[in-house]
């Protein structure tokens, strides 16, 4: 159960307390798209040559000053009284000492509003907690978790009832009910023994790419336990990831009512070639941790390998070997303005590709997008705008147990395959306001009269609905429409606590349905996880 699991984190923290006598220098910012973006002014300088596309990033002295700006944001130094500075500036526990700083939180996040095409009133009552700090130079920690209790919109509501689990979160406990209830967790441990390598373990999410999707390892899937081994050499930083994923959906192992979890083994080497250009190369390869029939493999040290890219590109039929290759670009085309792409290949033939006969076994994904910050030399306006697409059967597999996938949802872009999307955002913040617009269009193909057309990542690819003449968006064309907005007033930096109002349009149709949602809602809010509904 999630509850002993934790147990062992409060015990560990503790103890390595005790162990280390050294100034503290690096902690650890739970990823969140929207906080993150707020780092663009600094990351993407001309003046800067930093590692941007690995998120979530490790604070040291490059970002620090950033950082510090961000989390005492609008502090008024001369208000002094004890209940305002917990209220307004800073952690409900802030310790500090010699060699270690240690902090925590209450983070309540409470929303109620109208879902009106839906006809019902929506809301969300979550309580949850952050633990974390440093440990002399070298360790820092982590540790969160929610309660959650909802009534969702009733897209969400249906996707959390059909799936069983909640978007990007982890397991619907109450499958069916029209209200949701789910648990969420995060914790990790981070290593630095010397400036040039970080080892860090625990169970949460990484994101690959500068870009608001990433069509090689986004984070939208529920978390996963990983152990993460980070290198700076010169101008190339490399990751080495080993993950340990499910998808409890998948069929049951003949005979049992076991379904088989899986290894990732995940590597990516991003080079800063100039202070403008940056190249990566990433790979990912899945092997379940049993066969079909049920007998165990072991944790694959030849996949586990330190040295990127040497496994080929292999998708043959029952291979258990099921890999993803990519590559990404970034390009500071004025100061604080870049363009950046990625690319991934999931299996390719040759002489189909040269055909243009639409195979299935040709699978990628691409994505082309401009990001910057103070837009028109507007301080603090950042902006971006951003395209997808990934061609059908592109993160699928021979078997369900090893699709490009964790806990039932795609590792990607959250449309799967088999689609094209174009993505709009706006973010200003002046003070402790924050305001921030986004619009979506997306064209997909879903599945129908039983046919695999390639966008749900959990299909066979050995069951296409065609071997040729497959093209993106095919199947049943559906068009979507996305619409969100949002203003808050930050109350406290320290943990992201804040009164947001926000409202979202949503509207997903073709010749079968037309799906339409419009919501309202406020609330008092927390935390910097991100929960996504532009989906």
């Amino acid at each position: 159960m999630p509850s002993t699991r934790y147990k062992y984190l409060l015990l560990i923290i503790p103890a390595l307390l005790l162990t280390s006598t050294l100034r503290a220098q690096s902690l650890y910012q739970p990823y969140s798209f929207d906080f993150y973006q707020k780092f663009s002014s600094e990351v993407y300088s001309t003046k800067t040559r930093l590692h941007t596309s690995i998120k979530p990033f490790i604070i040291d002295s490059a970002l620090q000053h950033t950082y510090d700006s961000l989390m005492n944001r609008g502090v008024d130094s001369s208000k002094s009284g004890f209940l305002y500075r917990k209220l307004f500036n800073e952690h409900l526990i802030d310790g500090r000492g010699t060699g270690y700083t240690i902090y925590a939180d209450v983070l309540p996040d409470l929303q109620t509003g109208r879902d009106f095409s839906g006809k019902k009133n929506v809301w969300l009552t979550t309580l949850g907690y952050q633990v974390g700090g440093t440990i002399g130079s070298k360790f820092s920690f982590y540790g969160a978790g929610y309660h959650n209790r909802a009534v969702l919109p009733q897209y969400l509501t249906n996707y959390a009832n059909n799936l069983g689990v909640v978007p990007g979160q982890t397991k619907n406990t109450s499958q069916g009910s029209t209200v949701t209830d789910w648990q969420y967790f995060t914790f990790l441990l981070s290593y630095t023994p010397v400036k040039y390598i970080n080892f860090t373990v625990g169970k949460d999410k990484t994101f690959i790419g500068d870009g608001y999707r990433s069509v090689l390892l986004s984070d939208y899937a529920s978390n996963y336990p990983f152990v993460k081994f980070t290198a700076n050499v010169g101008n190339v930083r490399y990751m080495t990831m080993w993950a340990y994923m499910n998808n409890p959906g998948s069929p049951p192992i003949p005979g049992t009512n076991d379904t088989r979890n899986k290894w990732g083994y995940f590597q990516y080497l991003d080079w800063n070639v100039s202070n403008r250009l940056s190249l990566g190369f990433f790979q990912n390869v899945m092997e379940t941790t049993k066969d079909v029939n049920g007998q165990r493999r072991g944790f694959n040290v030849s996949l586990a390998t330190p040295f990127a890219f040497l496994q080929p590109l292999s998708n043959i039929d029952n291979n258990p070997v099921k890999n993803l290759l990519g590559a990404t670009i970034k390009y500071k085309v004025v100061d604080k303005t870049i363009l950046y792409g990625q690319f991934a290949l999931g299996e390719f033939h040759a002489a189909d590709i040269f055909s243009g006969n639409g195979s299935s076994v040709n699978k990628s994904g691409i994505q082309f997008g401009v990001r910057g910050a103070d837009l028109f030399g507007v301080k603090n306006l950042n902006y971006l705008g951003e395209f997808n697409t990934a061609r059908p059967y592109t993160y699928q597999s021979y078997e369900q147990a090893s699709s490009y996938s964790n806990y039932d949802e795609p590792l990607a872009d959250p449309l799967g395959a088999n689609y094209r999307e174009w993505i709009g955002m706006l973010n200003y913040s002046i003070g402790r306001f924050d305001l921030q617009g986004q619009l979506n269009y997306a064209v997909y193909g879903l599945d129908e009269n039983g046919l695999n057309y390639g966008k749900n990542v959990l299909e066979l690819y050995t069951q296409p609905a065609r071997q040729y003449g497959n093209v993106v968006a095919q199947g049943l064309h559906t068009n979507f429409y996305y619409a969100g907005g949002k203003v808050a007033y930050l109350l406290n930096p320290k943990y992201n606590l804040r009164v947001e109002v926000g409202a979202i349009y949503r509207d997903e149709k073709n010749s079968v349905f037309n799906n339409k949602t419009g919501m309202l809602t406020i609330g008092l809010r927390s935390s910097f996880r991100n929960i996504y509904t532009d989906f």
